[in-house]
C-alpha cells in the first residue's frame, strides 16, 4: 500500500464528509487441517455509502451482520482487503503514520463499553486530555482546561478531573467517553452502541446529550446499533447491513413503516409491542421466513 500524505487543496463545498466505497473486510480463519488451505470470511462485501456533514447516519443489523467491523475500518482501526474510505477527501488507508494520527483529530470514537473503554488507573483529565496528548501540540496547563470545558459541555463538573472511572456510574462514564471524543472538536464521530449497555433511563439522557451537542458544535454522527428505537431517535437516515452488506437505506419513518427488504421487515418486527402475543408470535415466523427466503439483489 502506498502511503502519502493529505492534500493541502481542501475538499469541494459539497463533497461528502465521509464516503465509504466497495469496502471489502476478508478475514483469515484458523486452519482445520494441515494439508488444507485456511478458510476466508468476510465480514464486509462491497459496502458503499456516503454522508453530509452535520447529519447523523445509522448503521442497523443484528449481530455477525458487520456493524462493528464497519465502525473499526471507518477509524482506520482495521485495515479492509479492498476499497476506501474517505473523510473530507482524504484516503484514511492510505495516509502516512504521522498523517493519519494528526487526521484523527477530525473523527474520533465513542465505544459501547462505557467501564472497559476507560483506563481504570487514569484520571479524568488524562483520559479526556488523551487525543490532546496524541496531537502533541499543547502543553499540560492547556490540556487540563480544555479538559475542563469538555466536561462541563457533557454535564459534569470542573472537579470531577481529579476522580478515577470506578467512582462514576455508567451513564457518568460514557460522558467521559463522550468529552474524550469531544475535545479535538471533530467533525465526524463514530458511535458504536453507545447506550446499549446503560439503563433504559440513562439512555435517552445520553441521546439527549449527544443530540445537544451535534446543535452545538455540527458534529456528524455514524451510529452503530441494533436497537431500532435508538436509530430513530437520533439518525436522520438509516443503513440496513446484513451478512457484511448493504440492504436497504432511507429515513428512519420510511424504513420502518415502509420496510421493502424481507430482513428490514423481520428487525421492524422484532422490536417489542403491545399486541396479542399469538398474534405477534405469527407476525415474528412470517417475518423470520422472509428474512431466510432468497433476498432481492442488495439495494444501489
Amino acid at each position: 500500500m502506498t502511503l502519502s500524505t493529505p492534500s493541502s487543496a481542501p475538499p469541494a463545498l459539497d463533497a461528502p464528509l465521509l464516503e465509504v466505497t466497495d469496502l471489502v473486510r476478508e478475514y483469515t480463519l484458523p486452519r482445520e487441517h494441515l494439508l488444507r488451505p485456511p478458510a476466508k470470511v468476510q465480514a464486509l462485501k462491497g459496502v458503499s455509502f456516503s454522508m453530509p456533514s452535520g447529519r447523523s447516519l445509522g448503521i442497523v443489523g443484528e449481530s455477525g451482520s458487520g456493524k462493528s467491523t464497519l465502525a473499526r475500518t471507518v477509524m482506520a482501526l482495521d485495515t479492509p482487503t479492498s476499497g476506501s474510505v474517505h473523510l473530507l477527501g482524504r484516503n484514511l488507508h492510505q495516509l502516512a503514520p504521522a498523517a493519519l494520527r494528526q487526521a484523527r483529530r477530525d473523527f474520533q470514537m465513542v465505544f459501547q463499553d462505557p467501564y472497559g473503554s476507560l483506563d481504570p488507573r487514569q484520571t479524568v483529565e488524562r483520559i479526556v486530555s488523551e487525543p490532546l496528548q496524541a496531537q502533541g501540540e499543547t502543553t499540560r496547563a492547556m490540556q487540563r482546561e480544555q479538559a475542563a470545558e469538555v466536561l462541563a459541555q457533557v454535564g459534569l463538573r470542573t472537579n470531577d478531573l481529579d476522580k478515577y472511572p470506578h467512582e462514576f456510574s455508567g451513564g457518568q462514564r460514557q460522558r467521559i467517553a463522550i468529552a474524550r471524543a469531544l475535545i479535538t472538536r471533530p467533525r465526524l464521530i463514530v458511535a458504536d452502541e453507545p447506550v446499549s449497555a446503560l439503563d433504559v433511563s440513562v439512555q435517552a439522557q445520553v441521546l439527549n446529550l449527544l443530540q445537544d451537542l451535534q446543535q452545538t458544535f455540527g458534529v456528524s454522527y455514524l451510529l452503530i446499533s441494533h436497537d431500532l428505537a435508538v436509530v430513530n431517535h437520533l439518525c436522520d437516515e438509516v443503513v440496513v447491513l446484513y451478512q457484511g452488506q448493504i440492504v436497504e437505506r432511507g429515513a428512519p419513518a420510511q424504513l420502518f413503516h415502509h420496510a421493502q427488504h424481507p430482513y428490514t421487515q423481520a428487525l421492524v418486527a422484532a422490536v417489542p409491542q403491545v399486541q396479542p402475543g399469538r398474534a405477534r408470535a405469527r407476525r415474528l415466523a412470517a417475518a423470520a421466513a422472509r428474512a431466510n427466503s432468497p433476498a432481492p439483489a442488495p439495494a444501489a
